[in-house]
């Protein structure tokens, strides 16, 4: 089992993949609540060149909180990362697959809930 979506967008530049992932999760109801910049912060804190890495950790409120009542500690989990990485010719998007990281949690539940964001957010590495 992948624990990621992937998908390539062949000639992008970072900025312009970001502002893509960034339309396309708010399209499906996600808003960005965590940024970084994993490129700069190796720069600064151990003086290490990267290529351009960027994690954004995402959140459908509505899909948490119905996530939150069923299992409270899911929250550990949360918010759903996406990665924009610099690979040679564009840059490729990887989205965490929400099943695959709570397969861990006994809770039949909670995995729909899973299931319907993976679809989530399958749909948004597609429209990116």
């Amino acid at each position: 089992m992948s624990y990621t979506y992937d998908r390539l967008l062949p000639g992008t530049t970072m900025e312009d993949a970001e502002a893509r992932v960034r339309a396309a999760l708010a399209d499906k109801g996600f808003g960005v609540l965590t940024e970084i910049d994993v490129k700069a912060t190796m720069k600064k804190k151990i003086d290490v060149d990267m290529d351009g890495y960027r994690i954004l950790g995402a959140c459908n409120p509505k899909m948490a909180h119905e996530a939150i009542g069923l299992e409270p500690r899911v929250g550990a989990m949360l918010p759903c990362n996406v990665i924009l990485r610099q690979v040679a010719g564009g840059v490729e998007i990887s989205a965490i697959d929400p099943v695959a990281s709570m397969a861990a949690i006994d809770n039949a539940g909670l995995g729909a809930v899973a299931g319907q964001v993976r679809d989530l957010l399958r749909a948004v590495v597609d429209a990116a």
